[in-house]
Order: C-alpha cells, then sequence, then structure tokens
C-alpha cells in the first residue's frame, strides 16, 4: 500500500507583504507617537476609516468590470457592490467629509495613519501594504492653510527624529506651470500631461534630458523611445527658464518666477498664493533653509490643483554595507480642491501631507538618527516542578498586578536552556522559586542586567555593582520591590 502524499504548502511571506517584529514596530509606534503629538498640538483631530471603500469612492482608482483589482485589492460584496482596500487615507478622508459636510466644523482638521494596500509590482523598498501617516484641512481655500501644513510636515519630521538639517521641503504652485503653458500656447491636456512629466525626471534625467522629452522625444541606454511633448524652440526655453528660477530665498525666487510667468492670469494667482505661503511660514518660524520655492516639484499629476510640497532627505546616507543610499521623497502632500466635489458636486479646497512611517523609519535608521530599540522581555519564572506550577503562575500575577511583564517558561528544556531563553529575550530578570524557597517563604532572584552590564565592560563601578547584587534570594513579599528596583537600575 504506497503512501498519501501530503501537501505542504512552502511557508513564504505574499511578495510584497512584509512581516514586522518587535523592535520594527516599536520603532513605528514611537515614530507615531511623537508625530501624533505634533498633530494634536497643531489642533488636528485623530480620524480612523475602515480598510475598505467602495470601489467607486477611488476616483481614479476605481476598478472596471474588467479590471476589478487594477491598482487595487477589491471583492464584490453580496449585493454585487465592489468594495477596494484602502489605497491611502485622503480618498476615505473626501469620502467622510462629503457624507458626514453638516456636521463637520469648517474648516476639518484631521490626521490619520494606518496601513494602505495597493495592487502594483512591488520592488525593493515598495510594498503593497504600508503604513501612512496623513494630516488635512478640507474647507479652507486660504493658502496660509497650506503653509500650516508644510509648518505641520516640518515639525513632525523632527519630532520623529529626522535632525533639522536632515530633511527639505521643497514647495510649489501648480498654477505657476499651468499659466506658463497657456501662455506659450498649450491648451491640450495631452500635451499639458507630457510637459508635466517631463518635468517631473528633471531629478532624474538631468536639464538635457528634460529638453530633449519637452521636445520629440528621448531615447534611453536600452534603446526605448519616449515619444515627448512638442513643443517648439521658443516653448522648450520658456519650460527650461521656469525650472531654473530657483533662487537662495522664497522672496528672490519669486521674483525670478515673476519674471517668467508674469503675465498669465492663473500664474499671477501661483504667485500670490506662494507669497502667502511664505509669509506665513516666516510668522510660524519654518526658516527657508527648511522650506523653500523649488519650480521642479510637481507632484501627482492629476491630483493636485494649487500648492504642492516634497519632503526630500538631503545629503549622502550610507546602508551597515558602506553602500550609498538615495532616499530622495520621504513625504509630500498639497491642495486638492477636485476631490470632495466628486461626491458633492461642489468644490470643497482641500490641502494635506502624507508620508510612509515604514519609509521614515528606514530613513532614521540609514540616516542613524534612530536604531531599532532593544524590546525587553518579560521576567521569566523558571519552572522547575510540574507539582509547583500553581506556585510559579502565583508569583507571574503577582508581578503582573505591579505593572511588570511576567511569563512562566512553558516550554520542556531544563533549568540550564531557561536561562538561555530569558537572555536571549533581554529579559531583566529571572525568578527562581523551588522547594526550599517555597517552604521558607522565599524567591531567589537573577539579575541578569547586571550580567549583561558587566560583559560589557561596566565591572570598574566597584560603587555600582556593590549597590547591585547579581542575585539575593528575599523574603515574598519583598518580590514585587526587588524587581523593581532591578527595573529602575
Amino acid at each position: 500500500m504506497s503512501e498519501i502524499e501530503v501537501f505542504r504548502p512552502e511557508p513564504r511571506a505574499p511578495r510584497g507583504f512584509q512581516d514586522r517584529r518587535a523592535a520594527d514596530l516599536a520603532l513605528e509606534r514611537d515614530i507615531l507617537a511623537k508625530v501624533s503629538r505634533v498633530y494634536e498640538l497643531f489642533g488636528f483631530e485623530a480620524l480612523d476609516t475602515s480598510a475598505f471603500e467602495y470601489a467607486d469612492a477611488l476616483g481614479k482608482f476605481l476598478p472596471d468590470s474588467e479590471r476589478p483589482n487594477e491598482g487595487v485589492f477589491a471583492l464584490q460584496d453580496d449585493d454585487e457592490q465592489w468594495m477596494a482596500l484602502r489605497y491611502d487615507l485622503t480618498a476615505p478622508l473626501a469620502r467622510f467629509a462629503a457624507q458626514h459636510a453638516g456636521l463637520l466644523t469648517k474648516p476639518f482638521r484631521r490626521y490619520a495613519y494606518g496601513p494602505v494596500w495597493r495592487n502594483e509590482k512591488p520592488g525593493p523598498g515598495r510594498f503593497r501594504e504600508f503604513i501612512q501617516c496623513d494630516a488635512d484641512t478640507v474647507g479652507s481655500a486660504r493658502p496660509e492653510a497650506d503653509a500650516e501644513i508644510i509648518a505641520l510636515a516640518v515639525a513632525g519630521l523632527e519630532a520623529a527624529g529626522l535632525p533639522k538639517t536632515a530633511a527639505v521641503l521643497k514647495i510649489n504652485n501648480r498654477k505657476l506651470l499651468n499659466g506658463l503653458l497657456k501662455r506659450i500656447g498649450v491648451d491640450h491636456d495631452g500635451q499639458k500631461l507630457a510637459v508635466l512629466r517631463a518635468v517631473d525626471k528633471l531629478d532624474r534625467l538631468g536639464v538635457e534630458g528634460v529638453k530633449l522629452l519637452l521636445g520629440a522625444g528621448r531615447r534611453d541606454e536600452s534603446g526605448a523611445f519616449t515619444k515627448g511633448a512638442e513643443l517648439n524652440a521658443n516653448g522648450i526655453d520658456a519650460v527650461l527658464a521656469y525650472l531654473g528660477a530657483g533662487a537662495t530665498g522664497r522672496s528672490a525666487t519669486l521674483a525670478k518666477l515673476a519674471d517668467v510667468v508674469g503675465g498669465s492670469e492663473e500664474g499671477e494667482a501661483g504667485l500670490r498664493d506662494l507669497d502667502r505661503i511664505g509669509t506665513a511660514l516666516t510668522g510660524l518660524g519654518v526658516d527657508e533653509a527648511r522650506a523653500f520655492f523649488d519650480p521642479s516639484v510637481v507632484r501627482g499629476l492629476e491630483y493636485y490643483t494649487g500648492a504642492v510640497f516634497e519632503a526630500e532627505l538631503v545629503g549622502e546616507v550610507r546602508d551597515a554595507h558602506g553602500d550609498l543610499v538615495r532616499f530622495g521623497s520621504i513625504g509630500g502632500g498639497g491642495r486638492y480642491d477636485d476631490l470632495v466635489a466628486r461626491f458633492t458636486g461642489e468644490v470643497t479646497p482641500a490641502t494635506g501631507f502624507s508620508f510612509g512611517v515604514s519609509r521614515l523609519a528606514a530613513a532614521l535608521k540609514a540616516s542613524g538618527s534612530a536604531t531599532l530599540p532593544k524590546v525587553r522581555g518579560p521576567v521569566v519564572v523558571i519552572a522547575f516542578s510540574e507539582a509547583d506550577m500553581g506556585h510559579y503562575f502565583t508569583v507571574a500575577a503577582e508581578l503582573r498586578q505591579a505593572g511588570i511583564p511576567a511569563e512562566v517558561y512553558l516550554g520542556g528544556s531544563g533549568m540550564k536552556a531557561q536561562m538561555k531563553y530569558a537572555d536571549r529575550r533581554l529579559s531583566p530578570a529571572v525568578v527562581l522559586l523551588g522547594g526550599d524557597e517555597i517552604a521558607a517563604g522565599t524567591v531567589t532572584i537573577k539579575d541578569l542586567d547586571l550580567g549583561r552590564a558587566l560583559s560589557e565592560g561596566v565591572e570598574s563601578n566597584e560603587a555600582w555593582r556593590a549597590a547591585r547584587p547579581g542575585q539575593a534570594t528575599v523574603p515574598r513579599a519583598e518580590l514585587v520591590a526587588f524587581v523593581k528596583r532591578i527595573l529602575e537600575g
């Protein structure tokens, strides 16, 4: 009789998804806690929306009948409506603001964080599920609302652990380039989009590469050809002059931009918006080294309607192997006045900023601004005997009631392996409760923190060592106090 073959699936995480252990989670939670405090100081209210949204609420990511999972992870409900895991935190906000418009204060200032899901091809540092953190103001058309979001982003990134000089906020206004394009005769949406895409590649391709894409097109090293925007020579020169209008200082940049885009109604409106943003940033104490105007910032080609901004890590960052790592953008946002209108038909001004928490955590680690925390384990109660398990659990419960994490070892190994287990968990101490201790009403406590400190060369501090016995037997009534001294030490 032949053996029945048993299917054993390969243990593997789905592509684009990741498992995170306690140290990574602790760093991310620490970032979120610090950033949340800053957002609340600015008067933003916490909001949590559901993981699923009806697919037709996701705007450009709406699945059609042929491709229900295009860009999102979607499923059909029992009423045949398509639902999708949220792609970002902004689309749910727009839905919430439209659904509860009559109940919300105007403007409505909210922040949110949580996982988002994208059905896209994964790659290095690009996941299908990641944690995002947003802050948005809905209901204010004032440029000062954009300035507050920018100041909030600067303060939040600094609170998360980035030094002041580690990141900058680059600011632009989509109205500037829109006005320039109208002035040079670009009024076809397809050609306008081609110009925006060319401008968006300035960092990667440089001026010459962008110049080709503004004209007939560009062929890359592989031989692949990208069709250009087909501007004439005067149009190309005008766009390149616009891109070169950046200067030291917000006022100087505005003056150079005025020479390029002035004369167009939309361009003039963009200049006025940036001027008011600059004035508010100065009042908010955000200096020009941390937030400046940059004409090359585009973002969200079909999404943003006015001010746009991008947070970028500056300087060279090297990983543990000494290799250069370029993070580039670690967050961004801008004004999106059309999103809520998809639901209501009425223009509702809105502006916001978002960053990926895992990406920021990676940037903090790479820049040396943060290291993975050592996650402490619980106090471990050594299990000597099956007959005495009740005593062990009484000790664990007593420690837990005092707010001290504790566990009884529930493996099948002997004492030596149990001690090794506690050490690998970074437990501060172990409790030994043998037959003699139970009979005498005592406990023996071994200070594992002391052992680690001695192994790191602290043995020269005699006074410190004398105050911390490595192991002591104390009355049961003194158990909690003794362990607390170890934790406080």
